[in-house]
């Protein structure tokens, strides 16, 4: 008689939306089906379809690194007895037509992609399978999974299974969550590595609940049901676990959150707590092990870094002071942990873009650099920890530090200077190459042919650049309108104003008003 069983299914796309549209469109578990693991291409699909051995794969069609069609090809190749199932667009129907050369069960099109047309693919596809059985439809001894009811919690979905079987798996007072980063893992599959940790926690932890949470990208995570006379034993063993495992991986760092008592406060601290023990790491890549209350102290800033003072400092030609101001305060701010790696990345980039900037505004040979600023700001986008993101830095820096020393600005020129300097202090009032041509004796003409070829940028460029400058020094002060800015940086018309102003640094000058103030008061 054959065996009466839950049908495994594994869930491949690269959209997480669809995913979790997918995992939330049935009651899996009442229908005699059970959702194993979700990967987002198809690489990642024959890693968990190894470890996890599905009964039936759902997959995209259309995927970075490996597609449905390769996936579904792989699939047959090495495991014939898997059932597959396409979802597609409209548009994809002459690429899924060679997949059904290849075996697959049935397809789906996104847009038409409901519950009853999944409901009835997955049964067709399971009674595919030589021998099997599904368990019979609400029977009472069915019972939703454990990694069912956690994952609805962890995606937000309301939980209207009977929630026994937690109460009865847990039955210990706290919890927490212990993690794993692994976003710089490179050896190996990544599936191998959560097995291989798994294994050593459950059987080191024998009088302790450990269970596995989703895999993500970037990292590993296990709910620890535990009482608290337990907790400075998990700590150790977090330690000495971390140690033994350093030879597959040096870049791989533990966490450990606070103890929490409320189950229903899991997807708060897996998505707070733990993720952001885990960004700290990116101040402390050498801090392999961080345990919510044995983090090491963090260093103040007292105050932001002033663009301002710094861009003034540069065209007086005090560049040492310059330079030992930013990375002074760069060296405070890489030691604060606590700080937001987003903004900390966002205000090296800045500071690429402006030192560029002011070379070639200043007449120095820095064309090599200005064609070079954005490798470096995407470079340390893309840094993993404070230490390479500060190599990129000072790497430019040094680089601009030869070109301000190799060959003296163009700037120096006597009559180049005299110019630079008075639209710099009369940069309110309408200046033209005609009235420039009067004040300094030249035809606007060859006045114009004059700025152009001595300078990067031409007159009105140059004028534009200088009058928003200025603008935005007074936009990061509370007492002027916005209107009354525009007059005193050499604009009449106020609607003009915001339309350069928006040209040149990429939002309106409300905007930039309200994003400095708004970052302020976070840094305060």
């Amino acid at each position: 008689m054959p065996l009466h069983q839950w049908c495994k299914v594994l869930i491949v796309d690269d959209e997480l939306l669809i995913r979790q549209g997918i995992k939330h469109s049935l009651h899996w578990e009442k229908e005699g089906f059970q959702i194993i693991g979700e990967a987002a291409n198809g690489e990642e699909a024959l890693d968990l379809i190894e470890n996890l051995q599905p009964h039936i794969v759902i997959t995209d069609m259309v995927m970075p690194v490996m597609d449905g069609v390769e996936l579904t090809k792989a699939i047959k190749e090495h495991y014939p007895q898997i059932e597959i199932i396409i979802l597609s667009s409209f548009g994809d129907f002459d690429y899924v037509r060679s997949t059904f050369q290849l075996g697959i069960t049935d397809y789906i099109l996104k847009p038409q992609l409901e519950g009853a047309d999944l409901l009835n693919a997955l049964k067709q596809a399971a009674q595919q399978i030589p021998g099997f059985v599904l368990v019979e439809d609400n029977r009472e001894d069915v019972a939703v999974p454990i990694e069912a009811i956690i994952d609805r919690l962890l995606t937000g979905f309301e939980l209207d299974e009977d929630i026994s079987p937690i109460e009865n798996f847990f039955s210990c007072r706290h919890f927490c969550i212990l993690g794993i980063d692994i976003k710089s893992h490179k050896k190996g599959r990544v599936q191998t590595l959560v097995a291989e940790i798994e294994e050593k926690l459950k059987s080191n932890f024998t009088k302790i609940k450990i269970h596995r949470l989703p895999v993500t990208q970037n990292t590993i995570a296990f709910l620890v049901n535990f009482e608290l006379n337990q907790l400075q034993t998990i700590k150790d063993f977090m330690k000495t676990i971390s140690m033994s495992l350093r030879y597959v991986d040096t870049t791989m760092g533990w966490v450990l959150t606070e103890p929490f008592t409320n189950f229903f406060d899991l997807k708060n601290v897996y998505q707070k707590d733990l993720q952001r023990l885990i960004q700290y790491r990116f101040f402390l890549p050498d801090t392999s092990v961080m345990i919510y209350d044995e983090l090491p102290s963090d260093r103040e800033v007292n105050e932001p870094f002033q663009l301002t003072k710094f861009t003034e400092l540069f065209q007086r030609k005090q560049f040492e002071a310059a330079f030992l101001y930013l990375e002074a305060y760069i060296e405070d701010l890489s030691h604060q942990y606590t700080a937001d790696e987003f903004e900390f990345k966002s205000l090296l980039g800045n500071i690429i873009f402006n030192v560029a900037m002011l070379l070639g505004n200043m007449e120095y040979d820095s064309k090599e650099l200005e064609g070079e600023k954005y490798s470096y700001i995407s470079l340390i986008d893309a840094a993993g920890d404070v230490n390479e993101a500060l190599s990129l830095l000072d790497e430019f820096l040094t680089n601009a530090k030869v070109v301000i020393g190799a060959v003296p600005s163009k700037s120096e020129q006597p009559n180049m200077r005299r110019l630079l300097d008075y639209i710099n202090e009369h940069y309110a009032e309408p200046l033209n190459l005609t009235e420039m041509g009067k004040k300094f004796h030249y035809n606007p003409s060859y006045l114009s042919n004059y700025f152009s070829d001595n300078n990067d940028q031409s007159f009105s460029e140059y004028l534009t650049q200088v009058r928003i400058e200025k603008s935005i020094e007074l936009l990061q002060e509370k007492d002027k309108s916005i209107a009354k800015i525009s007059m005193l940086v050499g604009y009449s018309d106020h609607s003009y104003f915001c339309r350069v102003f928006k040209k040149i640094r990429g939002v309106s000058p409300s905007s930039y008003r309200r994003q400095y103030f708004s970052t302020r008061k976070r840094e305060e």
